[in-house]
């Protein structure tokens, strides 16, 4: 096979893979200086961000961009003219360690249309993860995507090789797969993340008895949603992301805003794509439910069905909960110091600690780095109301973003400027 005809897979599987975001990715490129060692044009490259901050370059690419199945929202439909490729499983595996030793990359994102049939395809990803650990011996980061409906044995055996597993959703609800993707089921999906929740249960069951248990799938599983290709509110999409945490211990769910790329009467005119606010609100509702102990209801409900784009969630909730406020943040207890806006949860443990030792004051608090252009109008110090006006709920949120010095302002503005 030339290196051209590589080149030209590698073009156009990373171009296809770009749509998956469940690796928290952005597009990178190095150039050869100075008589370097190779060339790096960005295909394929991408950055993840681990628990600890560390920013890790991965190659992220489709095996195959062919595709059995015709979803209305997908750009590699089997109906789409589209260029089309596929890697053979040797040529994935010399590309991985080419890279990682140029280094440019420490790890694989591999996912693919669906060849034959899901069994089919899945087995051709795992003997990707499997070549590289046993023959190339490679210890870098491989996150498989799993196909819906595969068999256990394979999904088991893909935990043994990869590091994360993550089957995409795709649409929050079942009725929406119906209709965009009628040849799914609902079904499908929800049996791999099932295998794999109970491997995991299970490994960390055996791994107290047995040290040497081999060790499955040790960053857990994620899931994918693609926001606006069917009328779904916040409401339901939070409702379904909070259910996929809850039922199959989800490490993370994502979400991207549907961008039209085809004409279909089932979907979003074309240049109407989801503003990019609106997947901010639904990551920041989604922290709120990982971390800060609120419900979906507490923050979308019947008559609040979809996020205000103005004002993140958190102040959306306390501008409606008026009456809970303001809270004395010397007393206090840490649940509802977690619902001040401006208090990060860092900055909650700081003030349970610093509180031990004194009374906190206005200088305290700011040193601690509460946005006090914020947190001001929902607590007392001392006793002391920063700010003692009485103002309605909406007279307060048009104060706060008159105020507000967050650098997303502008940006976000922006955003929803192109989409009035």
């Amino acid at each position: 096979m030339s290196f051209n005809r590589i080149r030209e897979k590698l073009s156009i599987l990373a171009d296809a893979a770009k749509y998956d975001v469940s690796c928290a990715s952005s597009g990178g490129k190095r150039s050869n200086h100075h008589r370097g060692l190779g060339n790096n044009t960005g295909m394929g490259i991408c950055h993840s961000y681990t628990e600890d901050g560390r920013c890790v370059s991965l190659l992220k690419i489709l095996l195959t961009n062919h595709c059995i199945y015709d979803c209305a929202y997908c750009v590699t439909r089997k109906s789409n003219d589209i260029k089309r490729a596929a890697f053979k499983i040797q040529e994935v595996v010399d590309i991985t360690i080419n890279f990682y030793r140029r280094n440019y990359i420490e790890g694989l994102f591999l996912s693919s249309g669906i060849f034959k049939n899901s069994d089919y395809t899945m087995e051709r990803l795992v003997a990707v993860a499997k070549k590289l650990r046993l023959e190339e011996k490679f210890n870098g980061y491989i996150h498989l995507k799993s196909i819906p409906g595969t068999s256990d044995e394979l999904m088991r055996e893909a935990g043994l090789y990869a590091d994360r597993l993550s089957v995409n959703i795709e649409i929050p609800t079942i009725s929406g797969l119906k209709l965009l993707a009628p040849d799914k089921k609902h079904e499908d999906f929800i049996k791999p993340m099932e295998k794999v929740k109970n491997e995991i249960i299970k490994y960390k069951s055996e791994q107290k008895i047995i040290k040497s248990t081999p060790r499955y799938a040790p960053a857990g599983q994620s899931t994918q949603m693609i926001i606006g290709a069917t009328g779904e509110s916040d409401r339901d999409i939070m409702c379904s992301a909070a259910y996929y945490y809850k039922k199959f211990n989800m490490r993370r769910v994502y979400y991207s805003g549907y961008i039209p790329v085809l004409m279909d009467d089932r979907l979003p005119s074309l240049g109407t794509a989801v503003p990019v606010l609106r997947e901010n609100r639904l990551y920041q509702t989604d922290w709120l439910l990982r971390f800060y102990g609120f419900s979906v209801q507490e923050i979308l409900n019947d008559s609040h069905k979809n996020l205000d784009l103005d004002i993140d969630p958190k102040l959306g909730w306390a501008l409606r909960n008026l009456n809970l406020f303001p809270i004395d943040i010397n007393t206090a207890d840490k649940k509802i110091l977690a619902r001040v806006p401006g208090i990060g949860m860092q900055s909650v443990y700081k003030i349970l600690q610093a509180r031990k030792f004194r009374n906190l004051d206005w200088t305290h608090l700011k040193a601690i780095g509460i946005s006090l252009n914020r947190a001001q109008y929902f607590i007392t110090c001392n006793s002391r109301e920063f700010y003692t006006g009485e103002l309605s709920p909406i007279a307060l949120k048009n104060k706060i973003l008159k105020t507000s010095k967050s650098k997303y302002n502008n940006y976000f503005n922006q955003q929803l400027s192109l989409f009035s």
